[in-house]
């Protein structure tokens, strides 16, 4: 299993950064390299407890789909959505929010397992890793710029 541990420092009120965190518009303006689109269940605005979504997104020159469901959520400090179905073996990720001095800490912990084996495993370790870091990564970034407007 992968592990990837991300924080993000956001100058707005927790409330305004969970609710961007989980606001599907949001989510495919910061995807628009990878062309992600949600193509079923919740589709745009706030996605909530129980909720999914199915994404179809371009990855490694493959369109791929990811159905995640909302598995837990405490309003304004923490969510997880994790997969129902797609590629991975396993993916959860879990969503945590701080407010300290006029801003927010977003946390993201990113836990996944690949299948087929050690191909899997080799695959992780060359791209796979590294692409959803950026990925996620890129995603901070688009909810930084939203929120701190």
């Amino acid at each position: 299993m992968t592990t990837i541990n991300l924080t993000t420092k956001i100058k707005a009120s927790k409330q305004t950064v969970f609710d961007a965190s989980r606001n599907i518009d949001i989510h495919q303006q910061s995807a628009s390299k990878s062309n992600e689109k949600a193509i079923a269940g919740v589709t745009s605005g706030l996605i909530n407890l129980n909720e999914t979504v199915t994404w179809k997104g371009k990855h490694f020159g493959f369109y791929l789909t990811h159905k995640s469901r909302i598995t837990k959520m405490n309003l304004h400090d923490y969510f997880v959505d994790e997969m129902e179905r797609g590629k991975f073996k396993s993916f959860k990720h879990e969503h945590f929010f701080e407010e300290e001095n006029g801003f927010t800490i977003m946390k993201d912990k990113l836990q996944y397992e690949t299948p087929f084996g050690i191909s899997g495993e080799l695959f992780d370790i060359l791209f796979l890793e590294k692409h959803l870091t950026q990925f996620l990564l890129e995603r901070n970034k688009t909810l930084k710029e939203v929120c701190e407007i």
